[in-house]
C-alpha cells in the first residue's frame, strides 16, 4: 500500500534550559501519527544510513544560528519530503530500526506504555473476536494473531488488512482508513480523531479474479462470503433483482461457495465505496458516489435536477492524476500569521484536511480535468485511488 506522509503543522515548545524548540505533527494517510522533534528524526536518519548507506533521500541539515519563519517553513517542507521519500522503499520499511523508531514515536505522542491489551477485532458480518496483543504490537504482529486465531493460512495474510471502521445507525459504514503495517492499533484507536471507530478485518485487493487463490482456505473462504453478504446489505454491491433473489436463495441454503461464484458477476462485486463526495463535472458542486475496483471508478453523479448520471473510467485511460490536500482556511489563517509554527498557547484542534483528487482522461492535453473532492478526513479515497492508479503505472504529477 502507498503510504503519504506529511507534516502540515509545527510547534513551538519551551525546553527545559530556557529556550524554545520545534515540534512536528506528522500525519499519516490524514490522521495524526506522531509528534516528533527534528533532532529525533536526525537520530534516526544517522541509523538508517548505517544499515542502508547513501540509497537514503538527503535529510535537512542542521542549522547552528536561530532560525527565521521563512528557514523553518523551508525544513518543514524537506522533512515532510524526506518521509515521504524514506517510506517509498519498502527494504527501509521492513526494517527494525524503522519499525522501532516509529514505534516508540507514536506510543510517546499519545503516553501509552507498553502492557498487555486485548484488542476487539470485528469481522465483516458483525462478530467480533477478541486478540491478546501488546499495546506496541503493530499491525502487521497483530493480524498474524488474528489469523491464527481464525485458521488463515499464513501466505494468505498479504490478502487481508486491518482497518478503522466507522458504521452508523442506519446500517451504513465508511472504511476510514487501513493501517500501515507499522502502525500500532491499540494507539491507533486511542486517538480522539477516531473514538467513534472500531478495528474491523477486510480483504484488501481490488481485482475479484483473485478470489480463486483463497478458496482453499476454509477461513479465507468464510471471510470473503461475510464481505460479499455485508457489501450487499449496505449496498455497495449492485446486484439486479433475479441476481437478489438467487443470492438470497443461496444465502438461506448456506451455500457459500455458489454464493460467491454468482457474486463475481454482480455489478461493482469486490469494489470499495467511498464516501459521498463532490466532483467538477458536469459543473461545479455536483454530488457524487465512487465505487474503485477491478481497474475502474465508477462514479454516480447527482445532477442539480436530481437526476444520476453514471460515469466509468477504466484505469487505462487515465493519462495523468495528482492528489492533494486541501488544509483548513483556519490553518491557512495560522500561516499567515505564524509562518509554519503554531503558538503553543493556541488551543489544539484537530487537522481538517480535504482531499482533492483529478486525473485527465484524454491523451487532448486541452481535455478539462475530472475533479473530486471529499470531506472525509481520512485517505482511504486517496489511498485506493493512487493504489489502483499507480497497479496501472499510471503518470502522477504530484502530490502535495
Amino acid at each position: 500500500m502507498k503510504m503519504h506522509f506529511c507534516i502540515p503543522v509545527s510547534q513551538q515548545r519551551p525546553d527545559s534550559l530556557g529556550g524554545r524548540y520545534v515540534l512536528y505533527s506528522v500525519y499519516l494517510d490524514g490522521f495524526l501519527f506522531c509528534k516528533v522533534r527534528y533532532s529525533q528524526l536526525h537520530r534516526w536518519n544517522e541509523q538508517l544510513r548505517r544499515v542502508f548507506g547513501s540509497c537514503l533521500p538527503p535529510f535537512p541539515p542542521k542549522h547552528y544560528l536561530a532560525m527565521t519563519t521563512t528557514m523553518a517553513e523551508e525544513r518543514r517542507d524537506q522533512l515532510e519530503r524526506y518521509l515521504q521519500n524514506v517510506t517509498a522503499d519498502p527494504r527501509v520499511t521492513r526494517s527494525d530500526v524503522f519499525t522501532e523508531f516509529l514505534t516508540l514515536v507514536q506510543m510517546h505522542t499519545l503516553n501509552i506504555t507498553t502492557q498487555k491489551a486485548v484488542l476487539a477485532v470485528f469481522l465483516p458480518n458483525g462478530r467480533s473476536i477478541n486478540v491478546e496483543v501488546l499495546t506496541s504490537d503493530t499491525a502487521e504482529r497483530v493480524l498474524e494473531v488474528v489469523a491464527h486465531k481464525l485458521g488463515l493460512y499464513p501466505e494468505l495474510l498479504g490478502y487481508f488488512g486491518l482497518f478503522l471502521i466507522r458504521c452508523f445507525p442506519e446500517g451504513k459504514l465508511s472504511v476510514v482508513k487501513k493501517l500501515a503495517d507499522f502502525e500500532l492499533p491499540y494507539t491507533s484507536l486511542q486517538s480522539p480523531e477516531v473514538e467513534d471507530c472500531k478495528l474491523g478485518l477486510r480483504k484488501w485487493y481490488l481485482d475479484p479474479a483473485l478470489d480463486s487463490i483463497l478458496m482453499d482456505c476454509r477461513a479465507a473462504g468464510d471471510l470473503l462470503y461475510m464481505q460479499a453478504v455485508q457489501d450487499i446489505e449496505i449496498e455497495w454491491v449492485k446486484p439486479t433483482q433475479a441476481q437478489r433473489e438467487e443470492l438470497k436463495a443461496l444465502q438461506e441454503k448456506e451455500n457459500q461457495t455458489k454464493f460467491l461464484e454468482l457474486s463475481q458477476e454482480v455489478r461493482h462485486y469486490g469494489y470499495i465505496q467511498l464516501d459521498p463526495c463532490t466532483c467538477n463535472h458536469p459543473e461545479p458542486g455536483c454530488g457524487a458516489v465512487l465505487s474503485i475496483g477491478n481497474s475502474e471508478i465508477s462514479c454516480c453523479v447527482t445532477l442539480p435536477n436530481g437526476q444520476t448520471q453514471d460515469i466509468t473510467f477504466q484505469m487505462s485511460g487515465v493519462k495523468c492524476w495528482q492528489v492533494t490536500f486541501l488544509v483548513s482556511i483556519w490553518h491557512l489563517l495560522c500561516l499567515s500569521f505564524k509562518g509554519s509554527l503554531l503558538d503553543t498557547d493556541r488551543p489544539q484542534r484537530t487537522l481538517n484536511q480535504n482531499l482533492e483528487l483529478r486525473f485527465q482522461y484524454s491523451e487532448d492535453s486541452r481535455q478539462p480535468w475530472f475533479v473530486i473532492y471529499t470531506k472525509q478526513v481520512s485517505s482511504q479515497d486517496r489511498d485506493v485511488c493512487a493504489e489502483v492508479l499507480t497497479s496501472q503505472r499510471g503518470p502522477s504529477l504530484a502530490l502535495d
